[in-house]
């Protein structure tokens, strides 16, 4: 029996595996296949081009992209540190990092604003400085770099500890520098493992809802990203929640598709 691509043949599965897997992807499907069902299609196009949906979307692309930016320049080296340094402290510092994985969203927001917010704990000093950061478009950017971040340094961290260091001990023994061996071999290695981190980044970034809303409030043009904007219509307007839903699930499907058919790239040329 042929198997699929990159998959090695193995065992067969218990029929209550398959089941259960089955129950597993219709508990997924089904609500999706839902929220298709309810998209008002002979109007999507008025509704998604309005001006309010259009501010709203591209002010959540254009965080988004800046987010995914300060991931990777702040979440590259964070993952190279914990995946090869031998420091102490290493075992804290990634606990921390992980911690918005796991914070309620509205919590992450709340931490952001008792620290950057106007009485926080660093916010008071920038106030006094003229500096506002809660409540700005620069709020959003923040509270999604921060829900954002861990997502790229697993992939990387994860990937950098599968590589190993050999390409790294060879390339030291040759002369090369720290910053050569990571510009020439490091980098290269762990790209398709980059590369999907930062899809995910910008994903998670372009669907954060809670902690944008807490520190960064609802500001049309200003902080009302595309997520806060739906909220907002689910009351007043629920076809256009719906519309502008299809949008954010269209968006997330496509990224997915790309980190998944890059990764099958990959195991197809190893």
């Amino acid at each position: 029996m042929r198997t699929a691509p990159g998959r090695r043949p193995g065992p067969g599965l218990p029929a209550w595996a398959y089941a259960t897997a089955g129950v597993a992807a219709l508990f997924v499907a089904v609500p999706v296949v839902g929220l298709l069902t309810r998209v008002p299609w002979t109007r999507l196009p008025a509704l998604v081009t309005s001006e309010p949906a259009l501010a709203a979307l591209g002010l959540s692309l254009r965080t988004a992209s800046a987010s995914t930016a300060l991931c990777v320049v702040l979440g590259v080296p964070l993952a190279l540190v914990l995946a090869r340094a031998a420091l102490p402290g290493l075992r804290l510092v990634r606990t921390l990092v992980m911690l918005p994985l796991v914070l309620p969203p509205v919590v992450a927001g709340l931490a952001l604003l008792t620290t950057l917010g106007r009485r926080g704990l660093l916010g008071a000093q920038l106030e006094a400085w003229g500096v506002t950061v809660a409540f700005t478009t620069a709020a959003v950017v923040l509270a999604q770099t921060f829900v954002s971040l861990p997502f790229l340094v697993l992939s990387l961290e994860g990937a950098l500890r599968t590589a190993g260091g050999g390409y790294e001990d060879v390339a030291a023994t040759l002369g090369a520098r720290p910053t050569t061996m990571l510009r020439r071999v490091t980098l290269p290695l762990i790209a398709p493992a980059l590369g999907s981190g930062t899809a995910l980044a910008f994903a998670r970034s372009l669907g954060e809802f809670g902690a944008t809303l807490t520190f960064a409030g609802s500001l049309e043009g200003v902080t009302r990203t595309l997520p806060l904007e739906i909220y907002l219509r689910r009351e007043t307007d629920p076809d256009v929640a719906v519309a502008l839903s299809l949008v954010l699930l269209v968006v997330a499907a496509v990224i997915v598709l790309a980190t998944r058919l890059g990764r099958s790239d990959v195991r197809g040329r190893g």
